[in-house]
């Protein structure tokens, strides 16, 4: 692996740290775009989902006394379903399907009506939630923003959303990292990163969402949740207009 793309990885996951320790989410699709583009897919689902279990990880332990544990426990419940059908299926999707799927996530959520934007705190809705989140971080290698239709109706403060969604996002990480470590394990070594880039790239996830939970502190919540919609469509576009750019190569 290159210096100038070990720089790339390391930028882009402190840039990306931050703003997902603001608005919860966001920081992981830009991330995933990134990787995708200058990595082997199984490679980059293995970096990010390392990256953003640490970035997740510790953004609930900063928010740790706001995390809603009722929903967690049944998203969780909802991981291990998918996971269970996921365990007799075994592919890597392709460079341009991985960022054509990422630019249309957000607006698949956008677009879907406000009377599907279920509400997760409800037991059978939280466990199609904790499905599909494991479901979209296979497929796409990110699950914030199809998670995000799921928190839109539920009765939490912007801390809650934030502390809560870093629990599953986790634990979606956690499923990708044990679905793609294999593929990634059995494929060239040429450019997996180095054991100084995976610590440097921990160490920088966590002073970036350090950083984040200042800013999350001083923001209002109406603030929060405009801002969180407006950069989730134009990561999209452009994500998508990287995707068509490669089709048409």
């Amino acid at each position: 692996m290159s210096a100038l793309i070990a720089t790339i990885i390391l930028v882009a996951t402190l840039a990306t740290a931050f703003l997902s320790s603001i608005f919860g989410m966001l920081g992981g699709l830009i991330l995933m775009g990134i990787l995708a583009s200058i990595l082997p897919i199984a490679s980059a689902m293995v970096l990010h989902g390392i990256i953003q279990l640490t970035s997740n990880g510790y953004r609930a332990w900063l928010n740790r006394k706001d995390i809603v544990w009722a929903i967690v426990t049944t998203l969780f419940i909802g991981n291990v379903l998918a996971m269970t059908g996921f365990a007799f299926v075994s592919f890597s999707p392709d460079r341009i399907t991985v960022l054509l799927a990422l630019g249309l996530l957000p607006y698949i959520a956008w677009a879907l009506p406000k009377k599907l934007a279920l509400d997760v705190g409800k037991k059978p809705v939280g466990l199609l939630a904790g499905a599909v989140v494991v479901t979209t971080n296979l497929l796409a290698g990110v699950g914030g923003p199809i998670l995000d239709v799921f928190f839109q109706r539920a009765q939490l403060t912007r801390h809650q959303v934030v502390a809560t969604k870093a629990v599953a996002q986790a634990l979606g990480h956690i499923s990708k990292v044990t679905f793609y470590g294999g593929l990634a394990a059995s494929a060239g070594q040429q450019d997996w990163p180095t054991l100084w880039l995976l610590c440097a790239a921990i160490i920088v996830s966590i002073t970036g969402t350090t950083l984040g939970k200042r800013v999350l502190d001083k923001m209002k919540d109406t603030t929060f949740f405009s801002w969180t919609q407006r950069i989730m469509l134009s990561v999209g576009a452009v994500l998508v207009a990287r995707a068509l750019y490669l089709m048409s190569a």
